[in-house]
């Protein structure tokens, strides 16, 4: 399979393109990929440390609601993350968020008792047409795997909690991007990486250019190509520039952006939904360490950050859909890989490639 992914946009990467390029960030993945199984879970840890003590400011956007996510009115509420960021299939989420609070307890056995509760973040996909996902099988011992192969390089496409989706009629996944700016006379990185599960097969645009009608006749499936929206997506962006809660919402929603230049169009039945963090400080979960003293980024400065995530957004998307391979699951249902139907893509979308 060609690993020539169209190149989104002129900003500069970091050097693994990778939501890793954010300095601390590490991701893992367990891959469940048996017969009928085709899911797992990916972890996404914003520092190396104990997040509960040592958390991490965060926002999110919901762009549609169809979705069965835990954790986030608490974010919305309070602006931190206190796990590490996990995704995994519908069914999943009860299983890891279980996983998550074990896990905090086992580092602070006061949780729940003389301090705080925890507050777990699981985002799902429903990867449910080739993954049995009735089976339940994730388990807690899944998200352990995940979190501990946490590592700087990023496998993508049909991994983790992206083994199992769809986008587009083919096979869908986990994609990761990052693109380097100015930005208030330094330079940041923003980083993305996607579940991605969305889109029929006809609204599919690769750096601007309308290939779904081309897609939507080679999949020769009428079903499939003239289904109603019913995916879901999450997109998630990190960024070492000192941002408070507020304008990481605000970076947060242009995730919608580079989504949207893909050809979704945020469908009914689909749970869109966008995280951002910043690794630029901490803030302590004990109120006796002071907060800290941080010069955040003017506002006037967040238009680089904006591109910078809209095109790691679309980058990390087109990276899923490439690097994702043919899968076989449930009932013989079978996603093909996106490289496969549109292998003749430059000549059809002549001058995208870098």
């Amino acid at each position: 399979m060609s690993d020539r992914v169209p190149r989104v946009g002129a900003l500069p990467s970091g050097p693994r393109d990778a939501i890793t390029d954010v300095s601390g960030v590490t991701v893992g993945h367990c891959t469940l990929a048996e017969g009928a199984v085709q899911t797992g879970v990916t972890v996404i840890r914003p520092h190396a440390g104990d997040l509960y003590h040592d958390r991490v400011p965060a926002a999110a956007a919901v762009l549609n609601g169809f979705g069965k996510s835990i954790g986030l009115m608490q974010l919305e509420e309070l602006g931190v993350i206190e796990t590490p960021i996990a995704l995994t299939n519908t069914f999943g989420v009860p299983a890891v968020a279980a996983a998550q609070i074990r896990a905090a307890l086992a580092v602070n056995p006061g949780i729940g008792r003389e301090l705080p509760t925890v507050n777990p973040l699981v985002f799902e996909c429903n990867d449910g047409h080739l993954n049995d996902m009735a089976r339940m099988v994730v388990a807690e011992a899944h998200y352990r795997q995940a979190h501990d192969a946490a590592d700087v390089a990023v496998p993508e496409g049909a991994v983790g909690a992206g083994r199992g989706m769809s986008s587009f009629g083919v096979k869908g996944g986990i994609g990761t991007a990052s693109r380097r700016v100015e930005a208030g006379g330094r330079m940041v990185t923003v980083g993305t990486l996607v579940l991605a599960n969305f889109g029929r097969p006809a609204q599919l645009r690769i750096c601007g250019r309308a290939l779904g009608p081309v897609l939507a006749e080679r999949l020769e499936d009428p079903g499939t190509v003239a289904k109603p929206e019913k995916g879901s997506i999450i997109l998630i962006a990190g960024t070492d520039a000192p941002l408070d809660a507020r304008q990481l919402r605000r970076l947060a929603l242009r995730a919608g952006a580079g989504l949207a230049r893909t050809g979704s169009v945020f469908g009914h039945g689909s749970g869109d939904i966008a995280l951002a963090f910043s690794t630029a400080y901490t803030l302590p979960q004990d109120p006796g360490t002071p907060m800290p003293a941080v010069a955040m980024l003017h506002d006037a400065h967040l238009d680089p950050l904006f591109e910078a995530v809209a095109d790691g957004i679309e980058q990390a998307i087109l990276n899923a859909l490439w690097r994702a391979e043919t899968v076989t699951g449930r009932n013989g249902h079978r996603r093909r890989a996106l490289a496969e139907m549109l292998p003749d893509w430059q000549a059809l979308a002549p001058g995208a490639m870098s």
